[in-house]
């Protein structure tokens, strides 16, 4: 509910509704809101109960610029997979790329948002790094949480889809450094925008 916006940054979760919703006691909800705390997605106040986090600017900031160090290694990996490899992950690369610019066709903001996220996970994840895969879910997750509060906005969308056209044409060529650059600045550019 967090991560689809239902519930939204600063929103108190309320256990007894939640168990009821879910169909479950109150004994669950507390342990998932345990565990949503030591993630990073909520913060429990004492006296005052649970409540979705709101990330400030400097976290937010933070965040960016590790999300940036990750993508860019992502990159620089992804970029010298082997020849098959690399194949599939062209393709599913274009075919997302291909699907961002639909979205954007249809201004539609939280289509394009799940597609540029599905982009970035695709190339995390042929880096076969679980250490890396973890900690990019963790950033990522917490970004989500700053990124609802955008995602009415089309702000963007052409020049980030821009930057994944340049990003596919890197690793199309192999070319490790420049794919890691071409990851940590689109990551520094979403900052700014």
């Amino acid at each position: 509910l967090i991560l689809k916006g239902v519930c939204i940054p600063g929103q108190r979760i309320n256990e007894p509704d939640v168990a009821g919703r879910l169909g479950v006691s109150r004994v669950p909800v507390r342990e998932a809101l345990r565990e949503l705390e030591s993630s990073g997605l909520v913060v429990a106040r004492k006296h005052s109960g649970v409540f979705v986090r709101e990330l400030d600017g400097p976290e937010i900031r933070d965040l960016y610029e590790m999300r940036g160090l990750l993508d860019g290694f992502a990159g620089r990996q992804a970029a010298q997979l082997g020849k098959a490899a690399k194949a599939a992950l062209l393709a599913e690369l274009t075919a997302s790329v291909q699907a961002m610019q639909e979205a954007a066709d249809r201004h539609s903001v939280q289509e394009y948002y799940a597609e540029n996220l599905r982009f970035h996970w695709t190339i995390v994840a042929a880096a076969h790094n679980h250490a890396l895969a973890e900690t990019y879910r963790g950033i990522v997750q917490k970004l989500h949480l700053s990124r609802l509060k955008n995602l009415s906005q089309d702000v963007g969308m052409q020049s980030s889809i821009t930057e994944h056209r340049e990003i596919v044409q890197a690793l199309t060529e192999g070319d490790p450094q420049r794919c890691e650059a071409l990851m940590a600045s689109h990551v520094g550019i979403a900052f700014k925008r």
